[in-house]
């Protein structure tokens, strides 16, 4: 099977881990502040925080901007589910912004439509791993005193105007999982140049303690204390130690990617029946995922069809995502429906993920390529 994404381990990765495993420290140790300020001097932002997962880092970001019962928060509908339950888990209420139909970026009249006295931040989701307009964000929130966030779980290592996702928004966090650009097994990050804000993600990634294990006993101290609620969000030394070391190899990550998309999209432009999402022209784009529109209508196999058969064939499509408004949990508490989000509802029947990451090779695009023409005939 090609998988649609998969984590890239070499010796070196497991060298590292390895070495870390024998060190004195697994967890809240020095590789954790070294994966930190690797991440911080790569993106270009004055703080990183580590954390278990992308989800963790979602939900301390809504912490640290005070998220609370009665906020809401604008999201678009086209992402994971985590991008909108970091909200609602801090007591806020996600609230739905459709997407652009050729990139499936969050909509900016969209957003304009949403705010209200209750708004207090926006959610922008570098989908796929193509950065959103940054621009055109900025100036939405400012006008309306709102707080940037950008989930950058698709887009480590892409770019906008030149500048490198994670230097944005007022925080961006990103994701570790395999499947994404450098794998940790599970673990995220934030970064974000207000040092406040680091701060209390620092203590709430810890249980709301405010010193951690190895800053007591570089003190030579036993006492702390609890200055908040938190949460056992911490990343280990032996994670951090395979970040550091997947880090060193994300330019090459990203050349493969991009140079399989640029395969994809070769083939793809004499298929009149299957549309790449289109690329804007002021940005590098990350490629966590390729995602492919198919015009349905015109054909004799439906997606469900589809997508069977090319996974029988050993071709391991996904589809990203379900429009998060449409999933049973937001429609029971958000009184979420059908037609709030009519462009990610229409492109949702269209989407399938085509496999990219840097263990496809030209032989696997050949045959995703072939058995979806195939199976489309």
């Amino acid at each position: 099977m090609i998988s649609y994404g998969r984590q890239s381990i070499d010796e070196d990765d497991i060298k590292a881990v390895v070495e870390t495993l024998k060190s004195d420290w697994l967890t809240t140790g020095p590789k954790v502040s070294e994966f930190e300020e690797a991440i911080a001097d790569y993106v270009g932002a004055g703080h990183a925080v580590a954390v278990s997962s992308g989800t963790a880092a979602l939900h301390c970001a809504m912490f640290a901007l005070g998220i609370e019962q009665g906020d809401e928060v604008i999201v678009p509908s086209m992402t994971f589910a985590a991008s909108a339950n970091c909200v609602t888990y801090c007591g806020g209420k996600p609230v739905f912004a459709d997407v652009d139909s050729e990139t499936l970026l969050i909509n900016h009249s969209s957003i304009k439509e949403k705010i209200n006295g209750r708004t207090r931040a926006i959610i922008a989701v570098d989908y796929a791993g193509q950065p959103c307009d940054y621009d055109g964000l900025r100036k939405i929130s400012d006008e309306s005193n709102l707080k940037l966030v950008a989930d950058g779980c698709h887009a480590l290592g892409a770019e906008y105007k030149g500048r490198r996702v994670g230097s944005l928004a007022d925080m961006t966090v990103f994701s570790f999982h395999p499947v994404k650009h450098i794998a940790t097994g599970e673990g995220g990050m934030i970064v974000t140049d207000n040092s406040e804000y680091a701060e209390r993600m620092r203590l709430f990634r810890n249980h709301g303690i405010n010193s951690d294990f190895r800053q007591r006993e570089q003190q030579g101290s036993w006492h702390y204390e609890m200055v908040d609620l938190g949460y056992n969000y911490r990343l280990t030394d032996i994670q951090s130690a395979l970040g550091i070391s997947q880090l060193r190899k994300l330019p090459g990550f990203l050349e493969i990617r991009r140079k399989i998309a640029a395969q994809y999209d070769e083939y793809f432009a004499r298929v009149s029946v299957v549309e790449p999402l289109k690329v804007n022209d002021n940005v590098q784009h990350a490629y966590h995922l390729y995602v492919v529109k198919i015009d349905f209508t015109s054909l004799k196999i439906n997606r469900t069809e589809l997508f069977k058969t090319m996974r029988e064939k050993g071709v391991g499509v996904n589809v990203h995502y379900i429009p998060v408004h449409l999933h049973p949990y937001y429609r029971k508490t958000c009184s979420t429906s059908k037609g709030m989000c009519p462009v990610a509802e229409k492109v949702y029947e269209q989407i399938l993920s085509l496999p990219i990451h840097p263990e496809v090779s030209q032989k696997d695009v050949d045959k995703v390529v072939s058995v979806l023409l195939e199976s489309i005939k």
